[in-house]
């Protein structure tokens, strides 16, 4: 008999996320983020968060919302991005962050998720990133050593999912969010559009429904755009 992983909504889906818990968010800039979920947490309030995301989405949007509010203690992420709060609350010493080469970033959560400890990588050798860490030499080439990265919850944005969690991501939203997917003790996934089980063509699922935990579709994605360029018209 299948498993209905469906949960009513964002609010029911973050329910048992407490003070100082780890999380894991998807998404690039405010590329495939998890929006619904995000706004849940602004609302529920919870503190002392540790995030691992890419970046913090801007100022008044994405993971920037948790930081206006200082609801997130420490950032493990690549990128200060487009964030001025995010930027402010790092220099004056009120926002621990970890900063690590993107292509890191992403093979840590991947390792968690595939349950493996650590890895060597030639990024950040010779730098402060390589600080306390253990380095070896592969091929002439000197490699520091990662750890991977998991959290007490994943929380990932795909286009399409079923009820037993099976998720497809659309084009770039991919992202983050398979690794992360993977990587979360309790994964919980908003989708687009959720359809019954069976009706996702198994040749193109991206996460595999045994990652996930929680699913339901969300409402009302902004799906704003970091930074717009344009040209004039002739």
């Amino acid at each position: 008999m299948a498993i209905n992983k469906t949960i009513a909504n964002a609010e029911e889906a973050i329910k048992d996320i407490k003070d100082g818990m780890t999380l894991m968010v998807g998404g690039f800039g405010l590329c495939g983020i998890p929006e619904n979920l995000i706004a849940a947490l602004v609302k529920k309030g919870v503190k002392n968060l540790t995030c691992i995301s890419n970046n913090a989405g801007v100022d008044d949007f994405g993971l920037g919302l948790l930081l206006q509010n200082k609801q997130i203690k420490k950032m493990i992420s690549s990128y200060v991005g487009e964030n001025d709060e995010f930027e402010r609350q790092m220099l004056s010493g009120e926002l621990e962050v970890d900063l690590i080469p993107q292509g890191t970033l992403a093979e840590r959560c991947r390792a968690g998720g595939a349950g493996i400890p650590a890895f060597y990588t030639p990024a950040g050798y010779g730098t402060e990133v390589a600080e306390g860490k253990e380095v070896r030499v592969f091929n002439g080439k000197p490699h520091i050593m990662e750890t991977a990265l998991t959290a007490d919850f994943a929380l990932v944005k795909a286009w399409k999912g079923d009820t037993a969690g099976n998720l497809i991501y659309k084009y770039t939203a991919r992202n983050f969010n398979p690794m992360m997917a993977m990587a979360g003790k309790i994964t919980i996934a908003e989708v687009e559009e959720l359809v019954p089980e069976g009706e996702l063509d198994p040749n193109f699922i991206h996460t595999p429904g045994i990652f996930v935990q929680r699913i339901f579709q969300g409402e009302k994605y902004e799906k704003r755009i970091e930074q717009r360029t344009v040209r004039k018209c002739d």
